[in-house]
């Protein structure tokens, strides 16, 4: 088996084990079991738990904005349905089984305090994320302040959608920037 395709293991392993259970709460040695790596092999791909953690943060941003965007692209009709296809997204993401809320709200509250770069790529995803809904409620005509009115709203949704274990909070968001986005609209 080849580098990228072991390191692709572990991280897989890792992020199930980290998003399903806590990162404090896993250890290298569950993270070896669930990869089917050595612990030898697991600490020459990441030389520490907290290269691990950083690694995995940073692949779940790219996935998780990747998919995001992805969706946001299919949608045709004028900018503000791909304002609001960004909440449909997040209904279908709190849908899935075993969601957790957000991996970096969790990781942040976890070890935000005690580790930089926990901390650094939590906020580095919180402003990539803010910047991207920014960016499509500018498109769709609003001013500025309203972009990031939109991206508390999607903020607000995932975490009370990880308290309630329920979707709702996303088509309630979405019912709330449609009216901000209209409101912004108007003469």
């Amino acid at each position: 088996m080849d580098t990228e395709e072991t390191r692709a293991r572990v991280l897989d392993a890792a992020e199930e084990l980290f998003y399903g259970r806590g990162i404090q709460a896993v250890g290298m040695d569950a993270v070896r079991t669930a990869s089917g790596v050595t612990l030898r092999r697991l600490y020459q791909l990441f030389s520490s738990k907290g290269s691990l953690v950083e690694a995995y943060l940073l692949r779940r941003d790219a996935r998780w904005r990747g998919s995001l965007a992805a969706y946001v692209d299919g949608v045709d009709g004028p900018p503000r349905e791909r304002v609001l296809a960004v909440f449909d997204w997040l209904r279908g993401w709190f849908e899935e089984p075993g969601f957790r809320g957000c991996a970096f709200i969790n990781s942040f509250g976890e070890l935000g305090a005690t580790s930089p770069e926990v901390a650094e790529a939590a906020r580095r995803h919180k402003e990539e994320f803010r910047r991207y809904v920014t960016d499509l409620v500018a498109e769709a005509g609003a001013p500025a302040p309203a972009g990031a009115h939109v991206a508390l709203l999607a903020e607000g949704a995932m975490t009370t959608a990880a308290l309630t274990g329920s979707p709702t909070p996303a088509r309630e968001a979405r019912e709330a920037a449609a009216l901000l986005l209209d409101a912004s609209a108007r003469p």
